[in-house]
């Protein structure tokens, strides 16, 4: 999953305020291996939180993310 550089500089973690960057397919893997409905995530600044990407759309809600 690819954000441009623009997108990725306007998203934040709802929680820590971090600056968001594209995961890892290890990570996403890791943390997301039971829901065959991610394609991806995003991943906070300290790594401590991901966020996962369905349908091409980053679900920025805490209660979605899962913590590293």
């Amino acid at each position: 999953m690819t954000f441009s550089e623009e997108t990725l500089e306007l998203l934040r973690c709802p929680v820590t305020m971090q600056r968001l960057s594209v995961a890892s397919d290890d990570q996403t893997k890791a943390a997301f291996s039971n829901d065959e409905s991610v394609e991806g995530a995003l991943v906070c600044e300290d790594g401590s939180r991901l966020y996962p990407i369905r349908d091409g759309l980053p679900i920025l809600i805490e209660s979605e993310s899962k913590t590293a």
